[in-house]
């Protein structure tokens, strides 16, 4: 079931930030209770009464201090940003990614959003990422060096694609 995060999703939603911290940055809960209110739309997958992945995303305009979302920023008036998308490691393979991305693109051809925008790490590569957003049509956009030169990023962008009527 995909349902909207609430407060007390956050210790789950902390956990499995942190069982993927090295592909995202490193989230507490006085960061992430930030983030909630900023996010246009921060939702979970919930199984058996457990929350096993998530989904964060932010409009144009938000006080943001992300580089990547500011980089998109800078160049596109209308966008929506997934700052970061986490399956639990037991349970991914089971297509609870696609679930919140297909419930992502349907929130965004109801509000009128243009686009979708996210990265993934190119350097050091993260190659499931790849395969995954380009099955979406996201395509790059620009790249940019993070983490003081240690990491590179692909900046990508997909048209969103309106529910049909």
């Amino acid at each position: 079931m995909i349902r909207d995060a609430v407060d007390s999703d956050f210790p789950a939603v902390l956990a499995l930030n942190a069982e993927s911290e090295r592909f995202l940055s490193p989230m507490d809960l006085a960061r992430l209770r930030r983030l909630h209110r900023m996010a246009a739309y921060h939702r979970i997958v919930e199984m058996q009464g457990q929350t096993v992945a998530f989904l964060l995303a932010f409009r144009e305009g938000a006080d943001y201090d992300s580089p990547n979302y500011r980089w998109f920023g800078e160049r596109y008036r209308q966008f929506l940003y997934v700052d970061r998308v986490v399956v639990a490691a037991t349970e991914q393979g089971k297509r609870l990614g696609a679930l919140l991305y297909d419930d992502l693109f349907a929130f965004a051809g109801t509000g009128g959003i243009e686009r979708i925008t996210c990265e993934f790490d190119i350097d050091p590569p993260n190659e499931a990422s790849r395969r995954f957003h380009a099955r979406y049509g996201f395509r790059e956009v620009g790249t940019q060096w993070l983490a003081g030169g240690k990491e590179q990023v692909s900046l990508q962008e997909a048209p969103c694609r309106r529910p049909p009527p």
